[in-house]
């Protein structure tokens, strides 16, 4: 663990695998600033969400892929990745900023939902580590993520320097090419996948499905991440993990739920020949 009182420990974590480039392009940046300590998948883990291995065993091993850099790789997901550090390797003594990425493609707009690289940046922020998670728009295999650097390392320190509010999180995302025109706070964008199924057939003329789909963006305000990108800023959008929609708490009260279930409960007695109640 640090022996460096003074300098933060971060944990790196991603959905991309351990060997992705993205993961090595943000180990740099946070070797910038503190020590660090990966765990991360042993293999492609992209949109599984939240998800959680159960009932199999996990696998779980030392690496040593980047000098300095005290690294595990492990079977399971992105968050069973902040979890086994957490019990594991920090043995419940927190880290003091949980990274996630870089992911080789957005998380922005309704993305954020199934994204392991978000996921595991939740789930930090559920274990109360400060929790940041970077993606850049581009899936290739050799994206170029230089561009990206400086404004991870603003980021980073800002989180680290600041703090963020209770139960909230950063979700970064970068456009693709280098002319960058700054950060942007903003909100989510109303913006889905309207998705396809291609049907195909394998060799045994037996049918499977391939899914497709065309993003489309229903939102036409200028504060959101996907305006954002499109127009050269880096988006910065804070999301939060309690998903209890509290606008819709008064209107569902003023439904009667409670009336109705007095009025139920009132018709169910059954009254007998002396008029008494025997319910």
């Amino acid at each position: 663990m640090n022996n460096d009182t003074k300098k933060p420990t971060i944990l790196v974590v991603n959905d991309d695998g351990i060997t992705a480039p993205g993961i090595k392009s943000l180990i740099e940046v946070m070797q910038e600033i503190g020590h660090v300590v990966v765990v991360a998948p042993d293999g492609p883990q992209s949109g599984m969400g939240h998800a959680i291995t159960i009932g199999k065993p996990l696998r779980f091993d030392k690496v040593d892929l980047y000098p300095g850099v005290e690294m595990y790789k492990c079977s399971g997901t992105p968050v069973d990745c902040v979890k086994l550090a957490v019990n594991k390797v920090f043995k419940g003594k927190k880290p003091d900023l949980c990274v996630s990425g870089i992911n080789h493609g957005l998380n922005n707009s309704i993305n954020v939902i199934y994204s392991g690289t978000m996921s595991a940046a939740v789930e930090g922020a559920i274990e109360k580590i400060p929790s940041i998670g970077f993606s850049l728009d581009d899936f290739a295999q050799e994206a170029d993520f230089s561009h990206c650097k400086k404004f991870i390392k603003t980021i980073a320190l800002k989180v680290l320097n600041n703090g963020l509010p209770e139960a909230t999180l950063l979700n970064v995302n970068f456009p693709k090419g280098a002319d960058l025109k700054g950060i942007k706070i903003c909100r989510q964008a109303n913006a889905k996948w309207a998705e396809d199924f291609e049907e195909r057939t394998d060799p045994y003329k037996r049918p499977y499905y391939w899914l497709t789909g065309v993003f489309e963006n229903y939102d036409k305000g200028e504060d959101t991440d996907v305006w954002a990108l499109d127009h050269g800023f880096v988006s910065v959008v804070p999301v939060q993990f309690d998903l209890t929609a509290h606008h819709a708490i008064p209107i569902l009260n003023s439904w009667g739920f409670s009336d109705n279930e007095d009025s139920k409960s009132q018709a169910n007695k059954t009254a007998g020949p002396d008029g008494k109640n025997l319910g």
